[in-house]
Formats: C-alpha cells, structure tokens, sequence
C-alpha cells in the first residue's frame, strides 16, 4: 500500500517537473495577518503574491509555487468524532500568480497559468499519477452578477467529461473566499472521486474588502487545496480518513492500550491531540483569549476523554508518536520536552476541576427540561468550574442535545453573574 510519505514525494515531483518550486508551510499563526487566528488554507501565505504586493518571480524565481500546508480550522470543533471532520489538517496547493504565460499544459517554465493548465494537470495527477478515476466535477454556475464559468466546463468537456459528470452550483458551493474578512477569491472547480470533494481549483479573479465588495484582480491568479486525509483515504481505501497512516502510529498505540475504545472518543482523541502538539510547537499557549482559548478547549476535550478511558497516563507516549511521525517534514515537532511541558501543565491547572466536575454531574445535572438544565450546567461552572463545552461534551454522551435558544439563556445567567460579582 503506498503511504503518505510516498504521495507527499509524487505531489512535489509533479509539480516541481512543470515549473513549480516547493515552498515550506508557514506557521499555524498566520504572518502579518489580523484577519484570521489561524492558518485556515494553503494560499495564505502567499495573499500579497494574489494582489500585486509582492512578486513570485523575483522571491523564487518562478510564477508557480506548491506547498503542503499546516491548516487548523474551529468551525467545526463540536463535529470532531464523526467520521470526516478534522480541527487540524494539512494542504497540499499549487499555485500560480500572474501574469500569465500561454497557458498551455504542455509549457513547463515558469510562466504564470490559469484554468486550462490547472484543470488539466489536477486531472493528469489524480488519473494518470495515481490512478484514480474521478466521479463528477462541479463548476460556478454564476449568481450576483458573477458570470457563469463556461470556460472551466469547455475545459472539462475537452478532457472528457459530458454534461452527467459537470455539475454547476450557485456561490456557496463553488465560489472560495477570502480567508478572513477581506481578501482574494473566485469561481471554483472542485473534483469528486467517491462522492467526496478530494480538490478545490480556486481562481482568484475577484478582491472582496471588507465591506463585501467584490473588485477585479488586475492579475488573476491559481489556489488549489487538496486535502490531505481526504486523498489518503481514497488512496489507501480506508473506511474513514482516521485509519490512514496520517494517524499512525497514534492510533494504533490507543487502541493497544485501550481496546474497546468507542470509534467517537478514539477520532477526538486523534484529532485533538494531533492539533495540539502542532499548535504548541507553532508557539501557541493556552489561555482565555484567543488562539491560546482555541488550544486550551481542545485540551480540555482531550483531557476529559483521555480520563474517560484510563489513558492519560499515556500522553507522553502518544506525543511521542506525533513526534515520530511528522518531525521530519516539521522540526519544531522535534522540541518534545516542551510540548509535554505545554500539555501537562494545562491538564494539571484543569485535573481537580474536571474530576471533581465529573463526580457531581451525574448527581446534581438531571434532565427534566431544558431551562433547568441550562441552570443546573451554570451551576457546575459557577461551583465546581466546569465549562460549559465540557458539559455540553457530556450531555452528547448521553444523546442530549442543547439548541442556540438554550445556549444563550446561559449566556444571560453568565452576565447576571458577573454584574452581582461587580457589584453592579
């Protein structure tokens, strides 16, 4: 079975052999950009090369660069244990600025291209590289005044593709960006092998400031992101994407040590602890605001699932799996002795309360209706310290869910809270 440090090697050679230079991923914390916490996609790091600020011919000598991207996203944090939601994840991009070239697939210099030699070569690497043959692609059908994308359906019709496998879908499907408030974006191309989105072209054509407005880019320019775990599933035909080799050997040392782990608190687990070793390494502490806030809640998740299941005696072994895995492609991963520090320090702070927690949920949070409830979770924040996510996480052990309405009436009985404790 090919593995993932094989495919890493395939995607750069590809790429590198049609004019492209391999640029390192940057950081979690994203440089000189307030608009977003986090490194959220492969293309943010090269934002000034999209809008004119900087030029790619004179930093790396070519128009075409590639990356695989450290990517971290919160969106989707209550998700994580089902079986494709990730919070921490890698990109891999190609990317082109302009000006253009010829942008002819067979022109391999260094030239900047657009959607002919994007499309083609997206579709060359999947099928003829790897072998993989491809559902359906989807394309921007235009809405707002944005028009519709016939040149990337002309594109597909040329390469193969009739009108059952090109689909055309409205801006919220097929039209990307910007990351954060402002930023370039565009009409999208994406490619589906086994029903699941594997590769976004995105065409950056447009700028949207932050008031919405979208202007022309006077330079229009190439963002791909495949992403990672998605493609090693496909490659590897696992039945999700937590049992590629991505995860291992983590999670193969959790189930060695914890056979009858549920499939739930194992994908957390995974996730949680994966994401936390590489926002520690990128400099990220835990605190209340933040990027260290988004750190610290995922530790306590981890934590509580790592107590649930008799494994936190293990985390040193686990990181070290991390380490193991992935230190060679990101050497801040090989500062273990400060990664460990990081993790035991936050979970020692957090032990007393969430055991002492624990011990009382069951005893004091009852479910009769929801108002009660929500005043009784409050009651455990207020008297044991228990957060709410933490409570939130374990009412979904016990399929109880809680609605927006019920968050906020939480939100109001902690504000009432900190009016009585100001004297106000």
């Amino acid at each position: 079975m090919i593995n993932s440090e094989e495919i890493r090697k395939i995607f750069i050679n590809f790429f590198q052999n049609r004019g492209h230079r391999w640029v390192p991923s940057s950081s979690l914390i994203p440089e000189n950009d307030s608009s977003v916490l986090l490194t959220t996609a492969g293309m943010q790091q090269f934002k000034d090369y999209f809008i004119g600020k900087k030029d790619a011919l004179n930093d790396f000598g070519t128009r075409r660069l590639i990356s695989i991207q450290k990517c971290f996203r919160t969106t989707d944090i209550d998700e994580i244990g089902d079986e494709r939601h990730l919070t921490f994840f890698e990109m891999l991009g190609n990317f082109s600025f302009g000006p253009l070239g010829s942008d002819d697939p067979s022109d391999y210099s260094f030239s900047g291209y657009f959607k002919n030699s994007a499309i083609f070569w997206a579709y060359e690497f999947l099928n003829k590289e790897l072998g993989l043959r491809i559902d359906y692609v989807t394309i921007f059908k235009g809405e707002n005044k944005i028009p519709y994308d016939d040149t990337s359906y002309q594109i597909w019709k040329k390469i193969g593709f009739d009108d059952k496998n090109i689909k055309a879908f409205g801006r919220e499907d097929n039209f990307w960006g910007p990351t954060g408030k402002e930023g370039p974006c565009g009409p999208t191309t994406e490619i589906y092998i086994n029903n699941l989105e594997v590769w976004n072209l995105v065409f950056n054509e447009y700028y949207q400031n932050q008031e919405g407005k979208l202007n022309k880019l006077e330079l229009p320019g190439v963002d791909t992101g495949m992403g990672f775990e998605r493609l090693m599933k496909i490659v590897q035909n696992t039945e999700t994407i937590f049992e590629t080799d991505l995860f291992e050997p983590l999670r193969s040392d959790i189930i060695s040590k914890k056979p009858d782990i549920s499939i739930r608190d194992l994908r957390i687990i995974l996730d949680h602890l994966r994401g936390s070793v590489f926002l520690i390494a990128d400099g990220i502490y835990p605190s209340n605001l933040d990027r260290g806030y988004i750190l610290r809640r995922i530790l306590r998740r981890l934590m509580l699932k790592l107590i649930k299941n008799n494994l936190i005696n293990y985390i040193e072994s686990f990181v070290l799996d991390i380490k193991n895995k992935f230190s060679s492609l990101y050497e801040n991963l090989n500062n273990y002795d400060k990664i460990i520090n990081v993790i035991f320090t936050e979970f020692k702070g957090f032990e007393k309360t969430l055991i002492r927690g624990l011990d009382k949920f069951d005893k004091i949070v009852k479910y009769n209706d929801n108002k009660e409830l929500v005043e009784k979770l409050f009651m455990m924040y207020t008297s044991y310290g228990l957060p709410l996510d933490i409570s939130l996480e374990i009412l979904r052990e016990r399929n109880i869910f809680l609605t927006e309405k019920d968050i906020l009436f939480f939100e109001e009985l902690f504000k009432k809270h900190q009016q009585v404790s100001r004297g106000l």
